[in-house]
């Protein structure tokens, strides 16, 4: 049998034509060992078939002069362990006047924003791409809320539900754009956090967020989308990336294979705030992650009038320095209706410049808001703006991240000279204005070149393993690699969070642009 290694953009499912020999005297195998035998031939891993398509083979064979296309799927377990452990699984068989074509989904089940892309598995191209609220929402915009809710099997499988239900949504959008039937799709690979993968499999998540902290299972790899109540092939193969801790799920992992920082002999970090902030830094010798609870402050979900990066959001602000007059933009220029991530970090950005707002995040002048939008211009004939509330809670997740990067790199010895590539990751940073970013402190502030903005690295690496199984041999690489540094009882992390409440930081020596625009601005004035 062939090593995984020899498996390269091979996607997760594919179409096999078989022209078997009829049976005879001389030859009298069973159906299925027959089919399964030249399987085997062709990919050269074992292949098995479920017990449903037995009942179907024997006339389908004889329908067709022993002619048939054949569906299979990949899996392999553990998932520290894919090259001893590759086989395939037979999905679905049709005539050979039709050719079917495997498509497979991508899907980032985030805790407030769900995304998928539909790829053809024959040729590799992106064909489709959607996004939904995770409908999880209803119960808490963070995962803590989830957590404690679900704290029978009742509540459980209602979060399982609506975990399903989200992830459809996304499914019903993407084969409606590619106007094929949902039964086409034959494999996918879901990448969450750890919390969301429980929510996803129906598990008791409550020993997540108490110490020591543990899950109940980091390996979840492969299931059927029947079993999870997803609209696709019954069979089709859901491969669930792993986890490495309470804090550190597939998610990270798919950023990483994404970023492939886990390849590079320089020091990388690769960040990605949203409803969690999560970093990682590391070379191709090691790798360490964190991860903290930042709160959905950068999606839209605590900011007054926040909303996700959608059509009619305030994505850009400006404000002139002399006047402060707030100038805008929304996405694909509709009337405002709320303002997501990207804008309010550049919003207090330009507030900060301006003297609007101090480094503590204080409104100047008898202020108590930033109105960006004024009400007869919104689309909600509200005023959309920022509160010193709203202010005040970027304000600590900002602290935050930069307390998960300064005790990384404290662990590892490192300073932030020592960064050579500094990986941007998560869905509002298609908006995003990295300068605004590294202004309030949000990122840290590192010679430009160096840094690489991914978008939704979770995405992208559950596309990548989806198109390309000996991707699992990468993340085997990655999971040996990696160690998780615990945020919740260190009080390094306290003394760098508390640091961290002013904007940028209140050591201006670890941001010299922004020092430097900061005196400028000064003296301007």
């Amino acid at each position: 049998m062939k090593a995984l290694s020899n498996y390269k953009n091979k996607p997760l499912s594919e179409v096999y034509h078989l022209q078997l020999s009829k049976p005879n005297q001389g030859d009298n195998r069973a159906d299925v060992e027959r089919v399964v035998a030249a399987l085997q031939e062709k990919i050269q891993v074992p292949v098995t078939m479920p017990l449903e398509l037995m009942y179907e083979l024997p006339s389908a064979l004889r329908r067709n002069n022993w002619q048939l296309f054949v569906t299979i799927n990949y899996n392999w377990f553990p998932a520290n362990r894919p090259e001893h452990h590759l086989q395939a699984q037979v999905v679905s068989f049709s005539a050979p006047q039709s050719q079917p074509v495997p498509y497979g989904v991508a899907v980032d089940l985030g805790s407030t924003t769900v995304s998928g892309q539909l790829w053809d598995l024959n040729s590799h191209q992106l064909v489709a791409e959607a996004a939904c609220l995770n409908e999880q929402v209803s119960i808490g915009e963070d995962i803590l809320s989830r957590i404690f809710y679900a704290d029978t099997p009742e509540k459980q499988k209602h979060l399982q539900q609506l975990a399903a239900a989200s992830v459809n949504r996304v499914i019903t959008d993407l084969v409606q754009a590619c106007k094929i039937k949902a039964t086409d799709i034959t494999a996918a690979v879901i990448s969450g956090n750890t919390s969301m993968t429980h929510f996803l499999l129906g598990l008791p998540p409550q020993n997540i967020c108490r110490s020591p902290y543990t899950p109940v299972l980091n390996n979840p790899c492969f299931q059927t989308a029947e079993k999870l109540g997803l609209s696709m092939h019954p069979s089709a193969a859901v491969y669930l990336l792993p986890n490495v801790g309470s804090y550190v799920g597939g998610d990270v992992l798919a950023g990483i294979l994404a970023s492939g920082m886990h390849r590079k002999q320089e020091i990388s970090l690769l960040v990605d705030i949203g409803t969690n902030g999560e970093m990682i830094l590391g070379n191709k010798e090691w790798l360490l992650a964190a991860a903290g609870a930042a709160g959905p402050a950068l999606e839209g979900g605590v900011v007054t009038c926040g909303m996700r990066a959608k059509p009619g959001a305030v994505y850009s602000v400006q404000i002139d320095r002399n006047s402060r007059q707030v100038s805008y933009r929304t996405i694909d220029n509709l009337p405002a209706k709320g303002i997501c991530g990207s804008g309010i970090i550049e919003a207090v950005s330009e507030a900060l410049m301006s003297g609007i707002i101090n480094r503590r995040g204080q409104f100047r002048e008898g202020r108590t808001s930033l109105v960006i939008v004024p009400k007869e211009k919104s689309a909600t004939k509200m005023p959309i703006q920022l509160t010193a509330n709203d202010i005040a809670k970027l304000l600590r997740t900002k602290a935050a991240a930069n307390a998960i990067l300064a005790t990384l790199l404290d662990q590892a010895g490192y300073d932030l000279t020592d960064l050579n590539h500094f990986y941007v990751a998560g869905a509002f940073g298609n908006y995003l204005n990295v300068e605004a970013a590294i202004t309030i402190g949000l990122y840290p502030d590192v010679p430009r070149q160096r840094i690489e903005i991914l978008g939704n690295s979770s995405l992208k690496g559950a596309g990548l393993l989806l198109n390309d199984i000996s991707k699992a041999l990468e993340l085997a690489e990655i999971l040996k690699k990696i160690a998780y540094v615990e945020m919740n009882d260190s009080a390094d992390f306290m003394k760098h969070f508390t640091a961290g409440l002013f904007f940028p930081h209140t050591d201006l020596n670890l941001f010299p642009t922004v020092r430097a625009k900061l005196l400028s601005t000064t003296r301007d004035k």
